[in-house]
Order: C-alpha cells, then sequence, then structure tokens
C-alpha cells in the first residue's frame, strides 16, 4: 500500500521503524494529518484557556455532528465519551435495573465490561449470568445460547460486536431482536467496530459504545455512545458539570476543563485515510493483510509443531484474526501479558497475546500502514523463538 504520491503507506503515521506493527487492534494509531491538527488545537486552547474553555461545548456540540456522520447515526442520539468503557459505565451508573436484577453477558466480555456489570449487580443485590458461547459458535448458536440466559429478572444484556480476546463477531442484530421481543434492553459493546465495519452501529432502541481510536484511527480519548429509545434520556455523565439543564446528548457536550481536541481532531483522521485511501479499500486490504498473515504464520508454527494452530473463530472479522499458540504460553491472562512482553523486547514486534479458556492466542490486526513482509517477519523470527520459549516450560 502507498500513499497518493508513491510514498510507502507507513509514511502516513509516526510509527518508530525499529518496530513491525501487528497490532493496531489495541491503541490504534494516530495518522500524522490529525495528530498535527490536534497541536494546533492544543495551541489555540492554551493561547486563551479563558476563552476556549467558555465555548467548548459548542466546539464539542460541532465534533459530536462530524463523529455521528462517520458513523451513520443522527448526532442527536449520540454523545461523546473518553473510551467505550466510560460509555458503558455511563449507561449502567444512569439506569435503574431494580433490586434482583440480572445482567446476562458472555464469556467473551472485555475484562472492564465484565467487572463494572458485577459493580452494579451488587449494587442491586443481583447477579451476572454468564452465556457460554464456543468461539467456533455461528450466529445462530451464539444468539441461542445468549437468550438461553433471559429470564424474568433479566434486566441488561450487555454483547460485544467484535470481541476483544478472542477477534470474533458476536450476531447484535439477531440479539436485539430478541431482547426486544422479551422487553430487555441491549446494550452492545462495539469498541472494534467503528472503521472496521461499514455500518458500524444496527439499528435497535438501545444502546452502543464504539472506540474511535482503534481501527478508525482518532487520537486517544475519543468514543461514542449512542442511546435510542425511549430509554436514552435517562443517560447522565458520568461527572456533574454545567450540563445539568440538559437531557442526552446534549449533557455530555459540557465537560469543564477536560482537554478534548482529540474529540475535535477526530474528523480530520477520517476524512485523511477517505480522501488518500478510501475506507472500503482499507477494509479489503486489512482483511487480505490478515487472511495472508493468518496462513504464513498457522503454517510456520505447524511444521515446528506438527499441530494445528489455525482457529475457527465462528464469525471472522476482516482487519482480526486469531492463531493458536503453542501449548503452555499465556494460558493465564497474566502469563498473555509476559509473552506479548517478551515478543516486543526481544524480538521488535508488537502484537497481541491473548487467552481463552486457558489457551493462549496470538491475535493479529492490520491496517493501511501493514505489508505482507510484517508477517513474513514474524513467521520467520518470531515464531521460532515463541516454540522454543513454550518447550522451556
Amino acid at each position: 500500500m502507498t500513499t497518493p504520491d508513491g510514498a510507502p503507506s507507513l509514511s502516513d503515521w509516526t510509527l518508530t521503524p525499529s518496530k513491525v506493527h501487528l497490532n493496531h487492534g489495541s491503541y490504534g494509531s494516530v495518522p500524522r494529518a490529525a495528530q498535527e491538527f490536534q497541536l494546533e488545537l492544543k495551541a489555540r486552547m492554551d493561547s486563551n484557556p479563558c476563552t476556549w474553555f467558555m465555548g467548548q461545548y459548542k466546539a464539542v456540540a460541532a465534533a459530536r455532528a462530524e463523529v455521528a456522520a462517520f458513523l451513520g447515526v443522527e448526532a442527536q442520539h449520540m454523545a461523546l465519551v473518553l473510551n467505550a468503557s466510560a460509555g458503558v459505565s455511563a449507561v449502567y451508573n444512569s439506569l435503574d435495573l431494580g433490586r434482583g436484577a440480572e445482567i446476562v453477558m458472555t464469556n467473551h466480555a472485555y475484562g472492564a465490561v465484565l467487572h463494572g456489570a458485577y459493580r452494579i449487580a451488587r449494587k442491586y443485590d443481583g447477579r451476572v449470568r454468564i452465556a457460554q458461547i464456543p468461539l467456533e459458535a455461528d450466529a445462530e448458536t451464539a444468539t441461542a445460547l445468549v437468550m438461553a440466559e433471559v429470564n424474568d429478572q433479566t434486566a441488561l444484556i450487555v454483547l460485544d460486536q467484535i470481541t476483544s480476546a478472542t477477534a470474533r463477531a458476536f450476531p447484535v442484530e439477531a440479539v436485539a431482536r430478541a431482547a426486544e421481543a422479551h422487553g430487555v434492553p441491549l446494550l452492545v459493546d462495539g469498541a472494534h467496530a467503528p472503521g472496521v465495519l461499514e455500518n458500524p452501529v444496527p439499528e435497535f432502541d438501545g444502546f452502543w459504545v464504539g472506540n474511535l481510536h482503534k481501527f478508525a484511527c482518532a487520537p486517544r480519548g475519543t468514543a461514542a455512545l449512542v442511546a435510542r429509545g425511549d430509554r436514552a434520556a435517562c443517560l447522565t455523565p458520568l461527572i456533574d458539570s454545567w450540563g445539568f439543564p440538559y437531557s442526552f446528548p446534549e449533557s455530555f457536550d459540557h465537560v469543564g476543563t477536560q482537554d478534548v481536541t482529540s474529540w475535535m481532531a477526530a474528523g480530520t483522521s477520517f476524512r485523511s485515510i477517505e480522501q488518500r485511501y478510501g475506507w472500503s479499500t482499507f477494509r479489503s486490504y486489512a482483511k487480505a493483510l490478515c487472511d495472508y498473515g493468518e496462513a504464513i504464520i498457522g503454517d510456520a508454527f505447524a511444521d515446528l509443531t506438527g499441530q494445528n494452530h489455525k482457529v475457527d473463530a465462528g464469525m471472522p472479522v476482516g482487519p482480526l484474526r486469531l492463531i493458536r499458540l503453542p501449548a503452555g504460553l499465556a494460558t493465564t491472562h497474566e502469563d498473555s501479558h509476559d509473552v506479548r512482553a517478551f515478543i516486543s523486547e526481544r524480538l521488535d514486534i508488537e502484537t497481541a497475546v491473548t487467552t481463552f479458556n486457558g489457551e493462549g492466542f496470538l491475535r493479529l490486526s492490520a491496517h493501511l500502514y501493514n505489508s505482507p513482509s510484517d508477517y513474513e517477519f514474524f513467521a520467520e523470527r518470531a515464531v521460532p523463538e515463541l516454540v522454543r520459549l513454550a518447550g522451556s516450560l
């Protein structure tokens, strides 16, 4: 992939060339254009803080409209928040679930979102019910297993749109229809969806949160909370502010002296990628890269271990893939961090290592600055070292 000027696409980012970057899905990477615009905004803010902050809520409202257009939703249904977890917490804290309330989630849920659900369940003397979804489950099976946990005490369903640890999708539209039939609200954790899906926010009355700093490449600290239907009116920001006379989403526009220049620079990221490459090009290119990386890295492991390292993720996602690590590696969440650090510090490769049901996985995620040689390098340099590491355990 090259820029319109013929330079390597990596030149549109500021990633250090001494590392191979194969983990865009965790923290993202901000294009130069957005970095430069955010610095201009910060300079403007610091040149006259009084004027800046007195009018910041208007700039936030304008940024909100720009982000809403990118996501394909109406601005009146969307608020800006610092990250997906902040949006989830706003929903948790705003809903009145009632004593004995139960929250239904899956065993693929993101840790911070899961722990927040346990906190809220304790508040109401309720419980969290975990639907056990096999990694290879298809849409119909996943829907049935989620809804099997729903009963008269269910006050909320929380479902990943694209999972973090297992790099697969869930059938949020089907679950939304089934939840509506039971009168149960649905909260969709769409942290990885913006940029990955052409239409990331499904049509349903309920709640959706998504990070803009991952595949959509906005500056970090930028996320969206979408709420539709009667329950949207109950949403309040996590921090009380001068937005108290207003309802959702205007109440979220008032953020005091927080530096939210990241929100205002998000549109620059969206436009830069669209103008220089096209979002549809990103999606097709990233899928092809992950297909290639999955094949050559999986085969490299198999050649050394004699085992199958490819993973059936049930509902795979374009720019994300799982590869099974050699037995014994990353069998716990804590161990996965150690393996990731080993790959980064010893091998100069940034990637994600995850754990699910006691097995360790390499999670690949690709963006426009990646190339086939990145995955070839991993197969040649990292795979033998990881096999040796597993053998030493």
